[in-house]
């Protein structure tokens, strides 16, 4: 969202001037006989309740919610009914057909009441009768108690070939405390499940493990994924890394040193943006975990190729460093660094604040500690522990001649050539020169002044050069 957004007004103003947040439901499952006083206990907070029923529990969760995040206790249709059935001028019918009556209609007569053996519990009866009655009745001053606002939807019920009314589905509605940031929404997720986990030992202890609890609100769908997003991330990023090393130790030639320097860069990182991003304030999620993986394809760009270089060269490690950064750090520099730079600034300028934060930040922390790694630290430690050239590239004992090149004997060599058979198998390859000849006939033909006669002679010159 952008700065100036009004979500964002908001939540900022629900933060400060209000205490109670989104609904939470927590949902039972099939399995339980309502009708059934033993089953009533393990849900219902009233009397004769069990002391750590459902609503018990939420009930104690509401008392902390600075830890809990439950601002208020559940709203329980089990007990609501209960009481609604024993309030007189709640439950009323048509006395000519025995049909529900409103509970604001005064000239419908009350309902009769039946109770169990406790005097408190309604009979099982009078519980399947009057169920469709307390979901159709309208709260008004006269009876707050009815549940046609609060339940109407709460609870799922079917009937039998019978015609007896058994419950299915249910929920028990209460609230979180206010939440606006990401942190305070995915522990108030966490925190609602370790709350039904709890209510779910109750239900197994008490032999009813086919029955299934669990929590639901509208923003759960949003930020289940901050509760796994540490494992997903070391599971993408492994996977990357391991990708970028098997690729790599079969680019090089199944050279183990050369992989190995470059996952370890490339390693580095990813670490120093993990760094970065605690330092920003940019929490880790979807969208920053796609930008961690991104940053390990973007770190081989800036390592490979320099430790592609250096391979191919010979030399001490020093010198092959030197070369490498020479041959191709002004390409990384110039073909990875600075082009990027011109989609990220852009960014800058951005309004919305996840492309402020999770693009241009990141992106600009990915290219800066690239090309850190990759024209900084990665030729220091090529210096020290750069791995060997190939075997192919060792330096060769045979030289390269010319066919018809005069042999210069070494008494006819140049004293300000320093050539020798010994320089010639110390200087570095890159360094080695070779010994081109051109040769060239003449013939002379001269006149002797004594005789008539004439003579040639035949006449050769030799042009040499280095190259």
């Amino acid at each position: 969202m952008a700065a100036d957004s009004h979500v964002v007004k908001y939540f900022r103003f629900m933060a400060e001037l209000f205490w109670m947040g989104p609904p939470v439901y927590f949902v039972l499952q099939p399995g339980l006989n309502y009708t059934d006083e033993q089953h009533q206990n393990l849900v219902c907070g009233g009397i004769l309740c069990n002391d750590d029923s459902l609503s018990t529990q939420l009930y104690l969760a509401s008392l902390q919610p600075e830890l809990t995040h439950i601002a208020r206790p559940a709203s329980s249709w089990l007990d609501d009914y209960i009481d609604w059935l024993s309030i007189s001028s709640c439950c009323r019918y048509y006395p000519n057909d025995n049909s529900f009556c409103e509970s604001s209609v005064f000239f419908c007569p009350s309902c009769p009441r039946e109770y169990a053996e406790n005097g408190i519990r309604p009979t099982v009866a009078q519980f399947e009768r009057y169920l469709e009655w307390y979901l159709s009745d309208r709260p008004d001053e006269n009876c707050a108690k009815a549940g046609r606002a609060a339940y109407s939807r709460a609870l799922n019920y079917v009937h039998d070939r019978d015609g007896r009314l058994g419950v299915q589905d249910s929920y028990f509605m209460s609230y979180h405390t206010t939440a606006v940031t990401s942190r305070q929404f995915y522990t108030a997720l966490e925190q609602a499940r370790l709350i039904s986990d709890r209510i779910q030992r109750m239900l197994d202890e008490r032999g009813h493990s086919d029955v299934r609890v669990f929590p639901y609100s509208v923003f759960y769908v949003f930020y289940e994924q901050y509760l796994t997003i540490w494992a997903d991330a070391l599971q993408s990023l492994g996977l990357s890394l391991a990708a970028v090393f098997v690729v790599t130790f079969l680019v090089t030639g199944l050279d183990l040193l050369s992989a190995l320097v470059v996952i370890v860069h490339v390693f580095l990182i990813v670490l120093n943006m993990l760094g970065l991003m605690w330092l920003w304030n940019i929490t880790l999620n979807a969208i920053s975990l796609v930008n961690l993986v991104m940053s390990v394809g973007i770190g081989v760009e800036f390592i490979s190729h320099i430790v592609r270089t250096y391979r191919q060269t010979s030399g001490t490690r020093t010198e092959r460093s030197s070369i490498a950064m020479i041959r191709t750090g002004s390409s990384v520099f110039s073909g990875i660094t600075l082009t990027k730079f011109a989609g990220i600034i852009v960014l800058a300028f951005a309004k919305s604040q996840i492309f402020q934060i999770f693009y241009f930040r990141m992106y600009l922390c990915i290219v800066l500690v690239g090309a850190a790694h990759g024209l900084i630290l990665l030729p220091v430690v090529l210096s020290y522990i750069g791995p060997p050239p190939p075997l192919a590239q060792a330096p060769a004992q045979a030289t390269t001649t010319t066919v018809g090149a005069p042999k210069l004997p070494k008494k006819q060599a140049p004293e300000g050539d320093n050539y020798s058979e010994e320089a010639a198998t110390t200087t570095p390859p890159h360094r080695r020169r070779r010994l081109l000849c051109s040769i060239t006939n003449k013939r002379r033909v001269s006149n002797s002044s004594s005789s008539s006669s004439s003579s040639s002679r035949l006449r050769s010159s030799a042009v040499c050069v280095y190259v």
